[in-house]
């Protein structure tokens, strides 16, 4: 049995959407396990933050802001990684927006955003880091759905709906494709997490009913999903590929 504090050793990860909620959880979850990680988000100041925390706990940690919408900066943010540590081994596509609109206020620009944020960013990481996975011949990467991407959205849009549903397909037909180099690629499906992005969406009235709701009576932790993120991105995943896990508390059973 491996040490939980050296599942990750030697291995380099690519977290998007780092800087809070679970994309920050799983960048804790991972440094914690071994693994140098390359902290990515938007805003740079939050980037630069979060590897400064790693850096205190004695991890490894480099910030690449970036925009996964932006091909140009997703080149360069797996090319810094590659500079810094010599290979990508893991990457996890959690970069994602959420918007509340009806669908028949959805201006154009907004359906771009959610859709290009959740979705395109996916594809454009996951085709950055795939040279060199495949040279390797070993990689993880883990795609961020939701229960929406398998139902609808508890609290997004029609557009979100959408994206996280394209990230399903996306993930099977990767993991079909690069089976054979040794890369696996699977997705996680949270529910309602107690996460600033849905905080700052609804009230917490509403957070508190959907929870009351739930057969697990509460939101989900961004620790909880960090877990599974990880025994995805681990040795012990390495019979699993183009699969979708849920967490949820059982709001959603299918």
């Amino acid at each position: 049995m491996v040490d939980a504090a050296e599942e990750f050793s030697g291995k380099i990860a690519i977290v998007t959407g780092a800087a809070r909620g679970m994309g920050y959880a799983v960048a804790k979850r991972l440094a914690a396990g071994g693994a140098s990680v390359v902290i990515n988000d938007i805003n740079a100041e939050a980037a630069a933050r979060v590897a400064s925390d790693l850096h205190a706990l004695g991890h490894a940690a480099l910030a690449v802001p970036g925009d996964v919408t932006s091909g140009h900066d997703v080149g360069r943010l797996v090319a810094r990684a590659v500079d810094h540590y010599g290979e990508v081994h893991i990457l996890i596509n959690n970069a994602g927006i959420l918007r509340p609109t009806p669908v028949i206020d959805i201006q154009e620009d907004e359906w771009d955003l959610v859709v290009n944020v959740n979705l395109k960013g996916t594809y454009l990481c996951s085709r950055a880091v795939l040279p060199g996975m495949q040279k390797t011949g070993w990689g993880r990467i883990v795609n961020f759905s939701s229960t929406a991407g398998k139902n609808i959205s508890t609290v997004g849009g029609a557009h979100y709906t959408a994206a996280k549903a394209g990230i399903l397909g996306f993930t099977r037909h990767l993991a079909k494709e690069v089976a054979r180099y040794g890369i696996t690629v699977n997705a996680v499906c949270p529910g309602l997490i107690d996460t600033e992005m849905v905080r700052s969406t609804i009230s917490a009235e509403r957070a508190q009913a959907y929870a009351d709701s739930f057969p697990i009576k509460r939101l989900g932790e961004p620790f909880e999903v960090a877990e599974l993120v990880a025994f995805l991105a681990s040795d012990r995943a390495a019979y699993i590929t183009g699969a979708s896990l849920d967490i949820n508390g059982g709001d959603l059973m299918i």
